[in-house]
């Protein structure tokens, strides 16, 4: 199999899905989001023959090579950079897609699971729990977001990830600030705001490859955030059938092929989808378990290769 995987060099996650794919016989290419294009050239010497012609050359190349003649693509990481290269990076990856090449995960995953309004939206139309959560973006709307939330709510990025950027507002003087940013702003503040759901200090990282699933508890003393990013520990965990099942249920929904779901306890012990990531990491995750999901990764990308 060609692999490609999309992602900076050297990094841990790129690192180990090389060398597990290399040791499986695969030729492997890590390619940076920069390097990403498209050759559009319509085949004018080809006018005439039939569009299904072997003679015919596709109107479409994708760069670098090996981006074109990959079997299967891994994308470890999201795009950074203004609006125009993000936009034009996920199209790249979706033309690829609709061209037959398996891109794990699919643009249209990547696009849903990173925006946590559209992502929460979609699992409470079709019944999954999740917190209470409002989206606002000028400060009458962000204060009333907050009083009806009880003045007690979690402000998180829309995209984001490592709990980079979450906060609790339980207090005015916590609210003032972001109140000011949105009234600076000239085109306002988008502003996610979650209930604050009371909880026993951990929470669960259920990591699905395709129907394989991998599991750690996050646990934190100090803080009410269980992000390993800031501090918490991870130890083995072995979800409940339920929770497995919600967590499977909650990726087919989303279209995410590998996926890390995050399930917080309620008060009654009943779990809630937090939110969903696309690009999961699993270096903790196999620190904590000795359990290394990069293998089930590469097999699935085979599989993938397979279908087409």
């Amino acid at each position: 199999m060609r692999l490609v995987v999309i992602g900076s060099p050297g990094a841990w996650h790129v690192t180990r899905i090389h060398a597990v794919a290399e040791s499986r016989g695969h030729e492997v290419a890590v390619v940076e989001w920069r390097q990403l294009g498209a050759f559009v050239a319509p085949d004018r010497a080809g006018a005439g023959r039939e569009p299904s012609s072997p003679e015919r050359s596709p109107p479409e190349r994708f760069l670098p090579d090996a981006v074109d003649a990959a079997d299967a693509v891994i994308v470890r990481g999201m795009p950074a950079g203004r609006l125009e290269e993000v936009i034009l990076r996920m199209d790249l990856l979706g033309r690829l897609a609709e061209r037959g090449t398996p891109v794990i995960n699919s643009p249209r995953a990547l696009e849903t699971a990173i925006d946590k309004y559209l992502s929460l939206a979609r699992l409470a139309a079709a019944g999954i729990r999740v917190p209470r959560t409002i989206v606002s973006q000028d400060p009458d709307g962000i204060r009333h977001a907050w009083e009806s939330l009880g003045g007690d709510a979690v402000v998180k990025p829309l995209f984001g990830s490592c709990g980079r950027g979450i906060e609790r507002v339980d207090s005015e003087a916590l609210l003032l600030p972001l109140l000011a940013a949105a009234a600076a702003a000239p085109e306002g503040a988008a502003t996610y705001l979650q209930e604050f759901i009371p909880h026993p200090g951990w929470d669960a990282r259920i990591l699905l490859v395709g129907e394989e699933a991998f599991a750690l508890r996050r646990r934190s003393a100090t803080d009410w955030r269980t992000n390993l990013a800031r501090g918490a520990t991870g130890e083995p965990f072995t979800p409940p059938a339920a929770w497995l099942d919600l967590a499977r249920q909650t990726a087919a929904l989303l279209g995410v092929e590998v996926a890390g779901v995050d399930l917080l306890p309620d008060a009654a012990g009943e779990p809630l989808v937090l939110e969903v990531n696309a690009v999961p990491g699993w270096r903790g995750l196999a620190a904590a378990t000795g359990l290394d999901p990069t293998l089930a990764v590469v097999r699935w990308a085979e599989q993938r290769a397979g279908e087409g």
